[in-house]
């Protein structure tokens, strides 16, 4: 495979690091519902080094693990046993965490992943996924998992699905040092004012010191120096949508001194390119298909 990436991409490089990082989306999207607990630990079945995942905020000031700020049509049964719709998908931010576990997040399974597995299970707290995630690792004996947390937030959305970002921050903060070592987790966003935040919190002192990820739209300006202008910091993790990188472009990454670990890389073949160019790790639905990087 490497001399045949090297026909294909002459320019590639394999001077990556050593350790090259497998990310396990939103636990194993491809594999089972996403963001759940057996998703989590069905990723910890196939060796993901860390457990990627999202939170919202309940009404009760519940952080809660979940993708979107609502139910995902997709894949959500109500209480009743009726299909949720775009209609009915409500807003987690006006509903109490008792009544969103309620909701059936996997026995309809995933049209857009025909491989996941079909599994009744619900939305769980971030706290409850973090215990069981830890205790099914020692159970396994697998080495200390690692987290990457995203805070799914929008500007427009404050006060609508989500509180303000002060708020939203200082209730995932509290959950994560009550129950892991900060160096074992890292914080990512699309939200530049919650990285902003985050790093004015620990600059100060407020918070420990909790490695953060840039989260890169693969519609925003791709440039590395107008983002990090944005930004005000330079963040120790750059995770930008795969097709949006090249060598060049990772080079002067490295030479900052930030890692590049890119979204979401399904294929095999695409794995192997995005090695290749030297990134530092991938994140991706598929872990079965990481085997062996």
């Amino acid at each position: 495979m490497k001399a045949l990436l090297l026909i294909l991409f002459p320019t590639l490089t394999f001077a990556q690091t050593m350790n090259f990082e497998i990310q396990g989306h939103r636990g194993s999207r491809g594999l089972m519902p996403e963001n759940t607990i057996p998703a989590f630990k069905k990723a910890i079945d196939l060796g993901v080094q860390t457990l990627e995942l999202d939170v919202v905020i309940s009404k009760d000031k519940q952080v809660v693990v979940s993708h979107d700020p609502f139910f995902n049509p997709d894949c959500t049964t109500d209480p009743k046993g009726e299909f949720v719709t775009k209609k009915t998908s409500g807003n987690l931010y006006l509903l109490d965490y008792q009544d969103i576990k309620r909701f059936d997040v996997g026995s309809r399974g995933n049209k857009n992943f025909p491989e996941q597995k079909k599994t009744s299970t619900y939305k769980p707290l971030l706290k409850d996924m973090i215990r069981e995630s830890e205790k099914y690792a020692k159970a396994k004996g697998v080495p200390p998992l690692k987290y990457n947390i995203e805070i799914k937030s929008e500007e427009k959305e404050y006060d609508k699905s989500q509180p303000q970002v002060a708020e939203f921050s200082d209730l995932v903060y509290k959950v994560i040092i009550q129950q892991l070592p900060v160096e074992r987790v890292t914080l990512q966003s699309f939200d530049y004012n919650v990285l902003k935040h985050w790093h004015k919190q620990m600059e100060t002192g407020k918070y420990q010191k909790i490695a953060l990820a840039a989260l890169i739209e693969p519609t925003d300006n791709n440039d590395i120096q107008p983002n990090l202008d944005k930004l005000g910091f330079k963040p120790p993790i750059w995770s930008p949508y795969f097709m949006q990188l090249n060598e060049t472009r990772i080079k002067q990454l490295h030479d900052l001194g930030i890692k590049v670990i890119p979204w979401t890389v399904n294929k095999r073949e695409e794995m192997e390119k995005v090695k290749a160019l030297g990134c530092d790790g991938l994140i991706t639905d598929y872990p079965d298909r990481a085997k062996g990087l």
